[in-house]
């Protein structure tokens, strides 16, 4: 998970506030704006009440330590301002202590589009509201408690489940596909691509066939795996996934359905 970003951190001050410039701000505005309007026709109701209790603001970044006050008060997680990429050690220890570990940097406008890498606006407006829905936020504490749990070499097939379903999951709700992922919501291109297009395939959520799956983070996926509720997450006891995982690991990943990434 731990690569090298173009991107350099911002830092929290002393009261825990990191201080954006006006330039920063404006990005956000000019971001959230347009991908709230994506965001009512494609994603899923489960998504928009989570985005609603939130009340991100629309004109500045929203700052980390105000926004942990009101998921506390929902669903006792806060969120850590981090460097772009961290290690997946870190990365399941702060789930297992429900702190969601949030790229602290805002993209450039040479990037609005599109950016392989999670920053700030990634982290609030796709992420928290799945944090601010219960089912959904103890679904991820359960991932970082597996994830402490397991051997290192186990870290990147317990994290193709949360790649497939916290980031980049689809719903079905009332007959309908929905998008459900934080990697979706806050996708201006791949958003609509992954509910609406007949390029990709859409699967049935099936844990053995999902943890085979490889994937890229650097393109739309070419396979999206949908579930029925969100209560199907929790259903995966923490012996189901590691059973899995065994499983997955002996048959092998399926091959891909995209190029290789040029080197």
């Amino acid at each position: 998970m731990k690569t090298a970003s173009r991107y350099r951190a911002y830092r929290p001050d002393a009261s825990g506030r990191i201080p954006y410039s006006r330039d920063d701000d404006s990005i956000w505005h000019d971001l959230i704006l347009p991908q709230r309007k994506r965001a009512q026709r494609y994603c899923s109701r489960v998504f928009l009440e989570g985005l609603a209790r939130l009340e991100l603001d629309d004109d500045r970044i929203p700052q980390c330590i105000a926004l942990s006050e009101r998921l506390q008060a929902i669903t006792g997680w806060s969120v850590t301002p981090v460097p772009a990429l961290i290690s997946f050690d870190r990365f399941y220890s702060l789930l297992a202590e429900r702190r969601f570990p949030a790229a602290s940097f805002i993209r450039s406008r040479e990037e609005m589009d599109y950016l392989q890498e999670p920053d700030i606006f990634h982290e609030l407006f796709g992420h928290t509201p799945l944090l601010a829905t219960p089912n959904l936020a103890e679904f991820s504490h359960r991932i970082g408690r597996i994830g402490c749990r397991v051997r290192a070499e186990d870290h990147v097939w317990l994290a193709r489940l949360y790649w497939f379903t916290v980031e980049f999951g689809l719903i079905r709700e009332q007959g309908r596909i929905r998008s459900l992922g934080a990697g979706l919501a806050s996708s201006a291109g791949e958003l609509p691509y992954a509910v609406d297009s007949d390029i990709p395939l859409r699967k049935p959520f099936d844990l053995l066939e999902l943890l085979r799956t490889p994937y890229r983070i650097d393109i739309h996926q070419p396979i999206y795996f949908v579930l029925d509720s969100v209560e199907q997450l929790l259903e995966l006891s923490e012996g189901e996934i590691l059973s899995t995982v065994g499983q997955a690991r002996a048959k092998g990943l399926h091959a891909p359905l995209y190029a290789p990434k040029a080197s």
